[in-house]
């Protein structure tokens, strides 16, 4: 059951997003043999593998362990990650669109312009690490806890964001462009920039303290002059 808290107001309440609780069976080691589309990856232990554009597409991880691998150009299109960990992942142009990540935590990654464009995430932990360019136009985040990590100019146009919660996250020039937002709160966050589409912040939660930071880009948005 998902918590609820107190909103700004103390009379609203925004619901508390669910996080996966994850209990990995005993691994086998990948056999380093190169991912497969359509491929089907169950109880393994991927170490360090260097997974560079290879293409996975449509492939199945299930409780599995990916730590320190490399995803450069890596193509996971339609992929579907469930009840797996993904720890301290690298690389650029990472391709997950219009896959699906279900009881996932993704920790300490350092990704640029990874592609999750189209795609479902539910019940997902990205702790940690630093994201850069992330693509999530068009997706479905609904259970999703941002914690400790830093997001540099994310692409949600047109994202629906349901029970997605920033904790001492970082989160700069954000576009939410056509985004739906519900039960998203923000007041944990260490800063949050909206670039575009601050007025789809509607059905999101922010602090007092965030409400004056955005206040120049609400201005300008409902268009404002302020002058001394």
């Amino acid at each position: 059951m998902a918590r609820t808290r107190a909103g700004a107001t103390g009379g609203s309440t925004v619901r508390g997003a669910r996080r996966p609780e994850l209990r990995l069976p005993p691994l086998r080691p990948y056999d380093g043999g190169g991912l497969e589309p359509d491929g089907d990856y169950d109880g393994l232990e991927f170490g360090r593998a260097d997974l560079t554009g290879q293409d996975g597409g449509g492939a199945r991880f299930l409780d599995c362990a990916l730590t320190g691998c490399a995803l450069d150009g890596t193509r996971l299109r339609h992929a579907r990650l469930l009840d797996s960990v993904l720890t301290a992942p690298r690389g650029v142009g990472t391709d997950l669109s219009e896959s699906t990540l279900r009881d996932v935590e993704l920790t300490d990654a350092r990704l640029g312009g990874t592609q999750l464009h189209g795609a479902v995430l539910e019940r997902v932990v990205v702790r940690g690490g630093k994201i850069d360019y992330l693509n999530l136009r068009g997706a479905k985040l609904k259970d999703v806890v941002f914690e400790g990590c830093v997001l540099v100019e994310p692409d949600l146009h047109g994202a629906r964001l349901e029970r997605v919660e920033f904790v001492d996250c970082v989160l700069k020039e954000a576009d939410l462009t056509a985004a739906v937002l519900k039960d998203v709160d923000l007041r944990a966050a260490a800063a949050v920039g909206i670039a575009r589409g601050v007025d789809r912040l509607a059905g999101a939660v922010i602090s007092p303290a965030q409400l004056l930071d955005l206040a120049p880009v609400l201005a300008a948005q409902l268009g404002i002059r302020v002058e001394a």
